[in-house]
């Protein structure tokens, strides 16, 4: 009865805890993923009337006093658990889904950080936006696999000449 307890105990030991650690990686790497996309969401409401374009030059209705340039950067990480899945989709090729996730978080978190940083400096609106993007790191040795990736967000903060120097 012993040795049948303790082959179990074994067991559980060698396969389950595995398993059982991977399923809470998967849970708080699924709740971090969540938490941070509500966080941008309510963000983005706060500054969903700050004026942000991707035209090169300003538009002609605005008048500017000043200008500069703002950035917002960040680095995001995808979880163990969807890495290894990006992995197996890999191997077959086509879409490969647990990535669009990290994207979009990067995207628009670093838009909202470009956007708070021109706010808290006083200006007003934001022209000629680029996105830059770039894989940080590797997660292997052998320089494949992405273990987070960095996205730019920049642009041309100005300060309009008068403050309805821009028709809505």
């Amino acid at each position: 009865m012993e040795t049948g307890f303790l082959q179990s105990l074994e067991l559980i030991l060698n396969f389950g805890m595995p398993l059982i650690l991977l399923m809470m990686a998967y849970f708080i790497g699924t709740w971090i993923e969540r938490r941070h996309f509500r966080s941008i969401r309510n963000r983005e409401s706060e500054n969903a009337e700050f004026p942000v374009v991707s035209f090169d030059t300003m538009p002609d209705d605005w008048s500017a006093s000043s200008s500069t340039l703002v950035s917002g950067s960040v680095v995001v990480s995808l979880d163990y658990f969807k890495r290894v899945i990006a992995g197996l989709r890999s191997l077959v090729g086509g879409r490969i889904k647990t990535y669009e996730p990290l994207l979009d978080r990067a995207r628009r978190e670093s838009m909202l950080r470009m956007i708070e940083s021109a706010r808290r400096d006083g200006y007003d609106a934001i022209f000629n936006v680029r996105l830059e993007t770039s894989r940080l790191a590797n997660s292997r040795g052998d320089g494949k696999g992405t273990a987070g990736v960095e996205m730019l967000a920049f642009g041309t903060a100005v300060k309009f000449a008068s403050r309805f120097a821009r028709t809505p």
